[in-house]
């Protein structure tokens, strides 16, 4: 404003006074000299001196750095498009110098690295780790002249007024690009990182890199990148892009072409500053936040290898082998059905000559004379009769008293009476329950209540009666409703079939979140794999894994086919009114074993879901429906010799969910925890004299207030009163040897208290089945039956399949109640078609053994189907 207004002064008044602008402007100039000249001396005293050196590799260069002076190292290479060499920067401080560390900055063509010596890196819980030696090996842009010589510069700089003595020393790193097949060696620390680079060869899709060391620790990552500026190859930037995994002395990543559109990637290899990640101890907490700790020697020899992965034909080779071998046993089960018809239809003519009349037929099948039977097929072992079920004890031949039949058994232990010679008795029931039909044998399931089960008159007033007696037969437990039962037992079907849609659909959903997050994060330690033998397809990383519990599906279909078909006969019969299937034989009911086929495919399916991604979240989907099997195969042999008295299907679920509940617990506070131990200890000791407690007395006996003084009485009674042994001698024998098995394992559980708790469940649960069938088989050959060729091939077959499952379930090649790291320790390479591993096998021999041991419960009494249900023996 003030130049404006004398500008506009000075044309107005052109002879007026010049000093009314000129003294202001030289004032302001002069005050701008001397300001200028103050500020250039200044500066001129706090220039640093900078000094350039043109320096060559393979030399070390001594040298002092202080805060007015700044070296500049100018390095010049050659770099050829079709060659790459590695530059390693090695930088060593000699003097300590922690307050003011010396600043090394890289500036290349395309990127810049820059670091401090010492370098601070930091641990667990803020602990800090000097390093005064670093080696950083250069990352190198790529080039698309055929050869270029490109400068690089090393500034060295740092604020520290006292000089700082330093070595620095650039070299060629040899054999910076790894050969396919050829084991490479190299040695890494914390502050002296190491990668190398790989490039896919002509025809090779995929590789494996493989890192092994002799040592366990120092803990140490590897990690796969692409090829790009810069490399993060410190320990707390080398998760920040590709995949990578901790290591202690094994790691193997599996690379695919397509996931690196240069073709080629760098192999990381990063020495972690604490062992804590690899399960290692915890080094102790600093008394003061900021003091530094001495790490000791880190320093860690390497080798690493990358070999082709397999190529589509092994994929195809893998997927045809796990086919054939269950296909198989679809071929081999309709020879064996193809060659039963061709038997059955034999056995049709043996019994039915051509020379016997049909009025004669008709007379001994109890028929009338227009070929019809008016009996009901749905009762069995008694016969309806005003409402009430009379029992086949009180129609047997006049000759025969209620208190002999009763007793039979300690009479005839091992008589069983012939078919034939008791057509005539057959006849006489049939015809005194003619009058007393109530139902049709057409009438709609749908009018069966759950609430009909036990409200027969005759049955209420006398099944403690016969539920007690000394000698049990098969037709004093088979007397309810067929029709009921039937039903009862199918609700095992719906409810398994219900619980399966509902735990898969969750579980499927979050598992491809798992494997999403795995192919994105990079994260190799998310999942607990055979990385040794995980062979990708698409975005699975385990393939063979998933493919190898195929078996499980399709066998679990094979055996409901059969179930299925097996049913179709029965029913049939049951329509033409065969003898055999209305009162001989274990009574038929199909319930259970359609839910045993349908828990072995849906433990096919939740196993490969949990080894989508295994891991210690997710364990339950791999073990949830082995409980439940173990838990029906139990029923189902309870269920044959007591098709009365078995469990419903609300209570055998809800004890199983129990087992369950309580596996969760075990594996997440159950790892030396005494009082989860003592409680599950407890509880399996009362659960255990519980359940011994119903199968000895047949389910007559109340859990109410007054069950302590009813102990107390019997054991005054029978114990001190009079010492009398007990009254159901061999379930007493089967049920201390049980108590004995399983105090004996809730002792060991105590004492050891093992950290997988879901196996050791499961193992309790095997040992019981075991013991239950071998005590089944024992008393079956005891009470004079047999075991027919086809359940004694199987029980054979089975067995030696199950130890051979065993021993492949028992390698253990990978863990999750370990750190990631340590699982990887035992990793192994494949060793079947160079596609599958020992899990896979296990997975084999298990679906097959499984399918075997469900053949063997629906066969094992086969040889009982022309045996009368009262010569049938309880056990």
């Amino acid at each position: 404003m003030m130049l404006r207004s004398c500008w506009k002064s000075r044309h107005k008044k052109s002879s007026g006074p010049a000093s009314c602008w000129i003294r202001p402007g030289l004032a302001a100039l002069l005050w701008l000299c001397v300001t200028q000249f103050i500020c250039g001396s200044e500066a001129v005293g706090e220039t640093k001196h900078v000094v350039q050196k043109y320096a060559e590799f393979d030399i070390t260069y001594n040298d002092t750095v202080t805060s007015e002076n700044q070296t500049i190292y100018a390095f010049n290479h050659t770099v050829s498009r079709n060659k790459t060499e590695g530059v390693r920067v090695s930088v060593d401080v000699l003097s300590q110098g922690f307050e003011s560390p010396i600043l090394f900055v890289v500036r290349q063509k395309q990127a810049v690295l820059s670091f401090q010596v010492p370098l601070i890196l930091r641990g667990l819980y803020q602990r800090k780790y000097p390093y005064n030696h670093l080696g950083r090996t250069l990352c190198q842009p790529p080039t698309r002249a055929a050869s270029e010589t490109q400068y690089f510069f090393v500034d060295v700089s740092t604020l520290s007024s006292q000089g700082t003595n330093y070595q620095l020393r650039v070299s060629r790193v040899e054999s910076f690009t790894l050969q396919t097949d050829k084991k490479f060696s190299f040695i890494a620390s914390p502050s002296q990182p190491q990668y190398f680079k790989y490039v896919f060869p002509d025809g090779v899709d995929t590789v494996i890199v493989k890192v092994n060391s002799d040592m366990t620790f120092p803990c140490s990552v590897m990690s796969v990148q692409d090829i790009q500026c810069p490399v993060y190859d410190l320990d707390n930037n080398v998760a920040f892009i590709g995949m990578y995994q901790t290591m202690t002395k094994k790691g193997a990543i599996t690379v695919q072409r397509k996931d690196f559109p240069s073709n080629s990637f760098y192999v990381v290899v990063v020495v972690k500053t604490e062992d804590e990640a690899c399960g290692g101890p915890l080094r102790f907490y600093p008394l003061r936040p900021d003091e530094l700790i001495d790490a000791g020697n880190r320093t860690k020899v390497i080798d690493v290898v990358v070999s082709p992965a397999i190529n589509s034909e092994v994929y195809v080779m893998g997927m045809l082998f796990c086919l054939g071998i269950f296909l198989s046993f679809y071929l081999l089960t309709l020879l064996v059905a193809c060659l039963e018809n061709r038997r059955m239809k034999r056995r049709e003519v043996f019994l039915n000559p051509a020379d016997m009349s049909p009025a004669e037929t008709a007379s001994l099948l109890g028929k009338n004379g227009d070929g019809k039977t008016p009996a009901s097929p749905y009762e069995y072992g008694s016969f309806a009769d005003n409402g009430s079920t009379l029992s086949s004890e009180a129609i047997t031949d006049s000759a025969t008293s209620t208190d002999n039949n009763y007793g039979y058994m300690g009479q005839e232990p091992f008589k069983r009476r012939p078919i034939l010679s008791h057509l005539h008795h057959i006849a006489i029931r049939i015809e005194r329950s003619l009058d007393s039909v109530g139902r049709s044998r057409q009438e709609s399931l749908s009018s069966v209540e759950e609430d009909d089960y036990d409200t027969l008159e005759d049955i209420d007033s006398d099944k403690n009666i016969v539920r007690t007696k000394k000698f049990l037969c098969v037709s004093d437990l088979a007397r309810k409703d067929k029709r009921i039962l039937s039903k009862k037992y199918q609700i095992y079907f719906w409810n398994i079939a219900t619980i399966a849609v509902f735990y898969a659909l969750p579980v499927i959903q979050l598992v491809i979140t798992y494997q999403t997050v795995v192919n994105v994060t990079g994260n190799q330690d998310i999942c607990f794999y055979n990385f040794l033998c995980a062979h990708p397809l698409g975005a699975l990383s385990a393939f063979n894994n998933i493919l190898s519990n195929l078996g499980y599906v399709m066998l679990g279909l094979l055996f409901l086919l059969i179930v299925l078909k097996r049913d179709i006969v029965h029913n049939r019969a049951l329509v033409r009114n065969d003898l055999n299937a209305l009162e001989c034989g274990i009574p038929k009911h199909f319930g259970l074993f359609y839910a045993m086929g349908t828990a072995l495919m849906m433990e096919g399916l939740l196993s490969a879901c949990y080894h989508v991604c295994p891991n210690y979240t997710n364990f339950q989907f791999d073990t949830s429906f082995m409980y439940m099997i173990a838990g029906l195969c139990m029923l189902k042999l309870y269920q044959k010799r007591h098709p009365d008295i078995n469990a419903s299907a609300y209570t055998a679920y809800a004890c199983l969910a129990g087992v369950i509940f309580f596996s969760v617990l075990g594996v997440v506070f159950g790892k030396g925890n005494m009082v989860f131990w003592i409680v599950f200890s407890v509880i399996h000791i009362l659960a255990t004299l519980l359940l011994s407690t119903q199968l000895y007395y047949m389910g007559r006996w109340r859990f109410d207030s007054g069950v302590l003084r009813r102990i107390v009485y019997v054991i005054y009674t029978d114990c001190i009163r009079q010492c009398s042994g007990p009254m159901y001698i061999d379930r007493m024998v089967l049920l201390v040897m049980g108590n004995i098995v399983n105090w004996s394992l809730a002792a060991y559980g105590l004492i050891e208290r093992p950290n997988d708790f879901a196996s050791y469940l499961l193992a309790i649960a095997i040992c019981n089945l075991l013991l239950y069938f071998a005590f089944y088989i024992i008393m079956k050959l005891r009470s004079g039956e047999r075991i027919k060729c086809l359940p004694l091939v199987c029980i054979l077959f089975t067995a030696v399949v199950w130890g051979f499952a065993l021993y492949f379930f028992f390698q253990g090649l990978s863990t999750w109640q370990k750190t990631p790291a340590e699982s990887r320790e035992h990793n192994r390479d494949c060793i079947l078609l160079s596609f599958f591993d020992d899990h896979d096998i296990w997975h084999f021999l298990s679906s097959i053994a499984m399918f075997g041991s469900f053949l063997v419960l629906l066969t094992m009494d086969d040889d009982l189907d022309t045996v009368q249900r009262d010569k049938i023996f309880v056990f």
